[in-house]
């Protein structure tokens, strides 16, 4: 037993004298061969087209807005967009372009700062796999294969040259994978310089690539189980005490945990100070949120602070994009419900978003002193400009057959008792005060018990395409039956400044995230997504248009380079090829590869298939865990090389795992000059035609060029 624990120590010791050992003067020549390939490639041509390509309209706008400080609202965090915005108002950007529809010429505008961002960040993806293979097999051909299949591949050259947020989330994605393989080759000497280093450079990148997109939570998935793994490993070593595992967890938890979680709300807290002007994003958060915002109606203004009868308000529906609750003089059109007055939710502040709250007596004498309005409390709600009361009855909804019809009915508030509601505090108890801005409300029908509820329908142009109004006799809580009252007047009450009203930033930083949760639970595919699948990706079976259609546009397509040979690679990682290996690792498992197949090869595939069960409809974000598996590519077919040596003779494998190199290689470089129009823009006849740059190299009918 003794004998073999001194092998396994000395195997280690070898292992980590690998590992210590710095490059060569052939791997630095490869290393920088590989860094002047990879931004050669990203900016060559990287003006052109002059003009917004694709989701430019959305991000180049959102950086815009940073530059501006205007307030806007989007489903994802904030850091790719900030970042975005700061590279254009460091590189000369004003923030004065629209951004209004691809195809806009930027004509004077500097873009070339933002675009050249997002190139910089994009150029870095086939170093880092690189330098990630390099460090797990000690193998110059397996990193070189992984660069190569990344520099020349088409797809990721499109995706890197556009302000866009997939080559900022690729860039701390990778970057996270990178610090967790360097950390881990750091085992050997704990709680050093490098070691902690490359620790925290993990946590930074963790955040990063969150504070980009939800989906960057997958990595965080990944070096939490490598983590998990790593300190089983070190609670399961003898030479180890408690106090020294100890260690090494209250080091991760800062590391991979608390500095994330620093950056992270950091992100957003910059986000807000930047961002405190009133802009398109106000009505997608609550009334108390817009009063921070400088130049929202509700900014620095005063208003009393309880509701009260007699008091004239608005009301705003807390679902995104919910409204104001609204009525006009129109009436329903004959056959949709009682042909009586429509009450709708409008999306934009308006005179006929007012209502006068009423006691349940019809003419109600307002007395001298204000009667202020309690949870439990039976209220009627007066339209202030057509003076006709907040009704419904058992008729069906327009839009919405099992709920029912909301309409204004009666003149100069007299109605019937179809008009009476019961005012509820979410959370609150009997007798608890309505608090403007910050209290949660419901209104439910005295009669029928339904509660008036903001569907999201649009109805048609006889409701003015104005958001539908019911009343749900489904009483869950839910945003879409709480309102919270916003603008408030009552003559009889002392005004307070909305400032002592304002939401704290824990508060704010909790809205943010229900709003963007609730954002992207409602996203839907674009009209040129939705034939796309998460399966097309790694078979190059559906491009997308970046810019131009006809053959008198510049014309930009996003596709990946076809002789990466995805669906194969694609078999091979998950049929069973890491198994096979594992068997033959005792017999040829000369310098880790195997190890490397085994406990690190499947990350990517992992995080495809995580992303095919979690994201079945965003097939575009896939394109992502695409770069992450051609990096276990290069492992695999460095080993399949190499493993000729099984089969043949020394003479003979050598030779065959030259040829094989050298195919390859040629495959690659040859698909990318057949296919590089694609990225860098083409004009003239469509690939189908005659006399075109791509003629004959529409390989599939699903390749629209």
């Amino acid at each position: 037993m003794s004998n073999l624990q001194t092998c396994q120590k000395m195997a280690h010791s070898f292992h980590h004298l690998q590992i210590r050992s710095p490059m060569n003067q052939e791997t630095k020549q490869l290393f920088f061969l590989v860094v002047g390939l990879s931004f050669s490639t990203r900016f060559y041509k990287l003006a052109e087209p002059p003009h917004v390509c694709w989701d430019e309209t959305h991000f180049g706008k959102m950086g815009s807005y940073y530059i501006n400080r205007t307030f806007f609202f989007d489903v994802h965090p904030p850091l790719g967009k900030m970042l975005i915005g700061f590279a254009g108002f460091m590189t000369g950007y004003d923030g004065t372009f629209p951004f209004i529809k691809p195809g806009d010429k930027y004509e004077g505008h500097n873009y070339l700062g933002m675009r050249g961002f997002c190139a910089a960040l994009g150029s870095c993806l086939p170093i880092f796999a690189f330098l990630i293979v390099l460090e797990l097999s000690q193998s110059q051909s397996a990193a070189l294969i992984t660069a190569s299949l990344l520099i020349f591949d088409t797809g990721c050259i499109t995706i890197s040259q556009y302000i866009l947020l997939d080559p900022i989330l690729m860039f701390f994605i990778m970057a996270a994978v990178l610090s967790m393989v360097k950390f881990n080759q750091q085992s050997y000497r704990p709680f050093t310089a490098p070691w902690w280093v490359w620790l925290v450079l993990c946590g930074v990148s963790l955040s990063g690539a969150v504070g980009v997109k939800f989906v960057g939570l997958f990595i965080i998935f990944l070096v939490g189980l490598n983590t998990i793994s790593d300190l089983w490993l070190l609670l399961g070593d003898l030479n180890l005490s408690l106090m020294d595992v100890s260690k090494h967890f209250l080091a991760r938890v800062v590391g991979l945990i608390l500095i994330p979680l620093f950056l992270y709300v950091t992100i957003f807290a910059v986000h807000f100070v930047v961002l405190n002007k009133s802009g398109p994003g106000d009505g997608f958060f609550s009334s108390a949120f817009q009063s921070r915002l400088i130049g929202n109606n509700l900014h620095n203004v005063s208003m009393p602070e309880y509701l009260a009868y007699g008091s004239t308000i608005t009301a705003k529906n807390l679902r995104i994009a919910g409204g104001y609750l609204h009525s006009h003089w129109h009436l329903y059109p004959e056959g949709v419900g009682a042909k009586q007055q429509q009450v709708t939710a409008y999306l934009h502040k308006d005179y006929n978003n007012l209502w006068l709250v009423r006691k349940p007596e019809e003419n109600d004498s307002e007395s001298r002193t204000p009667v202020l309005v309690r949870h439990g409390d039976i209220i009627r709600l007066e339209h202030k400009e057509t003076t006709r009361n907040l009704h419904t009855h058992l008729h069906e909804a327009p839009l919405t057959k099992k709920h029912f019809q909301v309409t204004g009915y009666g003149t100069n508030g007299t109605g019937d008792s179809n008009d009476l509601w019961r005012v509820e505090v979410c959370g609150g108890q009997k007798g608890d005060l309505v608090k403007v801005l910050r209290s949660k409300v419901r209104f439910l029908h005295k009669a029928t018990g339904c509660v008036l509820y903001s569907s999201g329908k649009t109805l048609p142009k006889w409701g003015w395409e104005q958001v539908e109004v019911t009343c749900s006799p489904y009483l869950k809580e839910s945003p879409s039956s709480q309102w919270n009252i916003e603008d408030h007047f009552n003559p009889k009450l002392p005004n307070i400044s909305l400032s002592v009203l304002k939401p704290n930033f824990l508060e704010i930083l909790l809205e943010s995230h229900i709003v963007m949760i609730r954002g992207n639970s409602g996203l839907k595919p674009k009209d040129n997504e939705m034939n796309s699948k998460p399966w097309h990706w790694p078979i190059n079976y559906q491009g997308l248009r970046f810019s131009g259609v006809n053959e008198t546009e510049y014309r930009v397509y996003l596709l990946g380079n076809p002789v990466s040979l995805r669906l194969i690679f694609w078999v091979f990682q998950t049929g069973g090829v890491s198994v096979k290996m594992s068997l033959l690792g005792g017999l040829v498992d000369q310098s880790g590869y195997f190890r490397v197949v085994r406990h690190h090869g499947g990350s990517g595939v992992c995080r495809y298939k995580a992303r095919l069960v979690f994201e079945p409809k965003q097939s575009r974000s896939v394109q992502t865990s695409e770069c992450c598996c051609l990096v276990s590519t290069g492992v695999t077919l460095d080993i399949l090389f190499k493993s000729s040596d099984l089969l043949l003779q020394p003479i003979y494998s050598d030779r065959l795992k030259v040829a094989g190199w050298l195919l390859l290689q040629f495959s690659i470089l040859y698909s990318f000059y057949l296919f590089h129009p694609l990225s860098y823009g083409m004009m003239g006849p469509l690939a189908h035609e005659s006399g075109s740059a791509m003629a004959g190299l529409k390989w599939m009918d699903s390749w629209d060029f």
